[in-house]
Formats: structure tokens, C-alpha cells, sequence
């Protein structure tokens, strides 16, 4: 007897089917075939054991396991619950009339217990999209799942469980996880970690960090140690716009599949914050792992909508530095293995920090003691292409003894956030219809349908370029900044001011180590 169970395989951020086919015939053995690894490879023992602890017979016949297609690699433990599924029916041990509306996967344990697996929400997400009524999913994954809509999403930790649902004797919906009641109520902002209030002067980084939240530009500062930096990006997270169901839902699917966060509860409620130390590979960075069979999302992924802060930035290895000019532009990156490739998301804000020489006191008077050679190797790994991509460049000094002494009160970051969602607004409504979110991300079409720039701005713009000698990237960054400048502003068009101040944010397109 032939029957067919729906799994499914993630290929980055989204899932395709996989149908396991069960054949039991006459003959001798158990075959498993469709280019498993040796997880699905090892499936078969874990299998043929639960289904004895509960009382399931093996039929003494062959048995013919095959993971459709077959020339696409499968990985991983959550076939063995398709697989027992498909055993039990294909051999007449019960009757499941849902089996062919379902989608199961699931880890199982010798026991018969069902244990967690990474991608639940993904799974569930593609079930929704592609006609299934039902989805089986161990309980920790399917908790994930709790937001979805036009779908049942069962949590089950047992092989029982499965069988009772699939025989559709499953009473009260005791298995299911997205009741009405279990859903995000709602996408609060958090609290920030650092208030803007917290931070004692730097008037102009805060200016700059605002610009940035409000149009997703990537900003570097450089500056001595102990001015700020690490506390002004932390605080800058705490103004970012709340995410829509949508986004929180793009971004809870990236964190589903690389088994991270806290998802039990739900949707993710605040956008990503991710902070890795400096000498992290590109594959850490990037993304990687594997063979192609199991490419995981790296740091510029798991930011994707949020915040990639990096600290000492130019101490990168320079490989990973220019590493990341793509993912920058692009907003995704592709990574290629042997025996496949993935498509990952990375919309991310790059906030960068460096200090401006080894010693990290040039430009505080006298006090550096570090020779304009050191400064120009210590800066060699940032590149003029880097450099480009960095909208906002700003320098940061130490604040002098008398105002932290005398300190004059701040405002807060819930004020801050206000204008920052009220820009957004704006950007949502010219963008209404495209893929693009904010200003950071148009492309040159849009700045030339979006930005149009009077004589008068225009004569400003080719000053600007002659006498700071910017590439034409640069210019086109220029003009992005101006763009959200205006939209915190309430301006529908772009400004002398408003160019002014974002070709002040140019100060380190030519890296200062004279």
C-alpha cells in the first residue's frame, strides 16, 4: 500500500514541500531513499524503535521510504514523524482520514516522545500559503505559530498524539496552540536599554542617531574612548519605529529557522539588536555553514529590520569589512556552497564605532602620542567604497569635566521616537505599494522621483561635490539624508538647511590620520 505525508525543507527564510512516500510490498527490508543526510539517514532507527515502545509491529515485508524530490538534499530530524506517520498508515495499523490535508514534522524520541525543531513558524507559514487545513508540529515549535490565521497549528509531544489527531478523534482542541486567545495582543515598543536622557551632552550624535532611525541610514562614529559611542548606539535602538505585524512576522521566521529567540510567546516585539565582537568570521558575519544542505543565517540576517552595531569596527578583519558592501546595497545576501545556495534578508542600520588612532586620543589635543603612519595603518582596512556606504559620519569628543558637573537635562528617547515615527509615516506613504520601507533604501530611479531638488539646491549639490570631491554614491547618500531631514522636518521638499546638514555628516569620507 502506497500512501503520501507533506513535510517540508527550509531553504532560507522560506519552506517547500517535501512529500514522504511510504510503499509497503511484497519482499524483504527497509529502504530509505531521496538524498537524506545522515539525520534522515539515522531517521529509520529512531523510527522502527518508538513505533515498537507503542505497540506498532514492523511488517515483515519491504518497505520503501522515499523523500520527493529525490535530487533535492534533505537535512535534519524532522522527517521522523512523517516517516512513522507514513509507516503506520501505509501498513492498515490505523485509519487516518486527514493525512492528506496535513503537514507534519517533527523530531522523534525512542520513546515515542516528539521533540523540538528549528523553522516552526516557517512551517506553519507554508502550510497556510499552500492549502493545508492542518499543521503537526512538536509543542516548543508550534508555540511560534501562535499568531497564524487560516490555520490549525497542533502542538504535540507525543506519536499518539499525532495518531489521535490524524484519526480526527482529538477532542476540544486540547493540541491546538492559535486559539483567538493565544495571538499577539499587541507589538508594544520595549523599553529602551539607554535613554537618550541618560547620555550626557553629544548634542550632534544624538541629532545624527536620530536621522538614522528615522531613515534607516548607517552611521559610523569615531572617537575617543570612553565619549559615548557604545551608549549613543544602544540608545539608538530605543527609538526605532515599532514594527508592523509584518515585519515582526519576517523577523520572528529568520529567528524561527536559526532556532534563536524567545518565540514561545509569539511574534517578536522589538526589532532586532545584534552586537558582535569585532573579530567575528564572515561566516559568522555573513552567513555559512554546511555544505550547502545546511546554510545557516549570519549576523547581517539576524539584524535584517534592526540594528547591526559593531565596535571597533575598523579592527575587522578587512575581508569581512568588504564582505558586507553587498549585503549594504542589496539588502540580502546570497551565499553559495557546493551543493546549493540561499537567499537571506539583510535590511539592516549598520551603526559602526572606532576610535581614530591606536592610542584612540587623536584630535583631543596633545594628548595622542601616535605617529601619522600608525593612524593611516590603523584606518588602512576601511576602504573608500566602505566609506561611501556610511551615510552619517560623525566624530565624537570626550565631554570636559564642567558639563558633567553641570549637567543640563536632555530629551528623552520617547520624544526623540515620536518625530522618528512620524518620518516613517511619511516615508510609508510615498512608498506605499513597493517593497522599500524607508529613505536608506530607495533606489537612484526613486531619488530622482522622490528627491527632486530645485536650481537653487541643485547649484548647492555641485558645490558640494567639487569641494568635497564625492563619488557619485556619495552624492546620491547625500541626498537620501536630506530626504529624511525634510520628512523629520514636515518639509515636502528638500532644502539648502537640509543638504547643508547632511553634507556635514561627510566629515570622514577622507579618514583623518594626517
Amino acid at each position: 500500500m502506497l500512501v503520501h505525508i507533506y513535510s517540508a525543507k527550509c531553504i532560507g527564510i522560506e519552506a517547500v514541500k517535501v512529500t514522504v512516500e511510504v510503499d509497503i510490498a511484497m519482499g524483504i527490508g527497509i529502504h530509505l531513499c531521496g538524498l537524506g543526510d545522515v539525520a534522515v539517514k539515522e531517521s529509520l532507527l529512531r523510527t522502527i524503535t518508538a513505533l515498537q515502545t507503542l505497540g506498532y509491529h514492523i511488517p515483515g515485508k519491504k518497505i520503501v521510504i522515499n523523500l520527493a524530490p529525490a535530487d533535492m538534499h534533505k537535512s535534519g530530524s524532522g522527517y521522523d514523524l512523517p516517516i512513522a506517520v507514513g509507516i503506520i498508515a501505509a501498513s492498515a495499523q490505523k485509519y487516518m482520514p486527514l493525512i492528506s490535508d496535513t503537514l507534519i514534522m517533527g523530531e522523534l524520541g525512542l520513546d515515542g516522545s516528539v521533540r523540538h525543531i528549528k523553522g516552526g513558524l516557517a512551517y506553519a507559514d507554508f502550510a497556510q500559503k499552500n492549502g493545508f487545513k492542518r499543521c503537526i508540529l512538536p509543542q516548543t515549535s508550534a508555540l511560534e505559530a501562535k499568531c497564524m490565521d487560516g490555520i490549525d497549528v497542533y502542538g504535540v509531544t507525543t506519536l499518539s498524539d499525532v495518531v489521535s489527531i490524524l484519526e480526527n478523534t482529538q477532542a476540544d482542541n486540547i493540541l491546538k496552540v492559535n486559539t483567538s486567545n493565544n495571538g499577539n495582543k499587541s507589538l508594544a515598543h520595549f523599553e529602551p536599554e539607554v535613554d537618550f536622557a541618560e547620555i550626557i551632552g553629544q548634542e550632534g550624535a544624538k541629532r545624527a542617531m536620530e536621522i538614522a532611525a528615522a531613515g534607516g541610514h548607517n552611521v559610523i562614529m569615531i572617537g575617543a574612548p570612553g565619549s559615548g559611542k557604545s551608549s549613543l548606539a544602544k540608545a539608538l535602538a530605543g527609538i526605532l519605529p515599532q514594527m508592523s505585524k509584518e515585519e515582526a512576522f519576517e523577523c520572528s521566521k529568520i529567528y524561527s529557522i536559526a532556532g534563536m529567540g524567545h518565540l514561545s510567546q509569539g511574534l517578536m516585539q522589538s526589532r532586532p539588536f545584534r552586537s558582535p565582537h569585532y573579530s567575528a568570521s564572515i561566516a559568522a558575519i555573513i552567513g555559512g555553514g554546511g555544505n550547502g544542505e545546511n546554510i545557516i543565517p549570519g549576523e547581517v540576517t539576524l539584524s535584517h529590520l534592526g540594528v547591526l552595531f559593531i565596535d571597533e569596527f575598523n579592527l575587522m578583519p578587512k575581508s569581512v569589512i568588504e564582505a558586507l558592501r553587498a549585503p549594504m546595497e542589496d539588502r540580502k545576501v546570497t551565499i553559495s556552497r557546493l551543493r546549493g545556495k540561499v537567499e537571506y534578508p539583510s535590511s539592516f542600520t549598520l551603526v559602526a564605532a572606532a576610535n581614530p588612532c591606536p592610542c584612540g586620543y587623536y584630535g583631543e589635543g596633545d594628548k595622542c602620542t601616535c605617529t601619522p603612519g600608525q593612524r593611516q595603518q590603523y584606518f588602512s582596512r576601511l576602504s573608500g567604497p566602505i566609506m561611501d556606504r556610511m551615510d552619517l559620519q560623525v566624530w565624537i569628543h570626550p565631554l570636559p569635566p564642567a558639563a558633567l558637573s553641570n549637567r543640563v537635562p536632555a530629551e528623552n528617547s520617547f520624544s526623540i521616537r515620536k518625530r522618528v515615527m512620524e518620518a516613517r509615516r511619511i516615508q510609508s506613504e510615498r512608498f506605499r505599494g513597493s517593497n522599500i520601507r524607508c529613505n536608506a533604501e530607495m533606489t537612484n530611479r526613486q531619488i530622482e522621483k522622490y528627491c527632486n531638488l530645485n536650481e537653487d539646491e541643485k547649484r548647492l549639490m555641485q558645490t558640494l561635490m567639487e569641494t568635497l570631491s564625492l563619488s557619485m554614491r556619495a552624492y546620491h547618500r547625500i541626498i537620501k539624508v536630506a530626504r529624511t531631514i525634510a520628512d523629520i522636518d514636515g518639509c515636502p521638499l528638500i532644502e539648502n538647511r537640509h543638504l547643508m546638514e547632511a553634507a556635514g555628516y561627510r566629515i570622514l569620507d577622507k579618514t583623518p590620520t594626517n
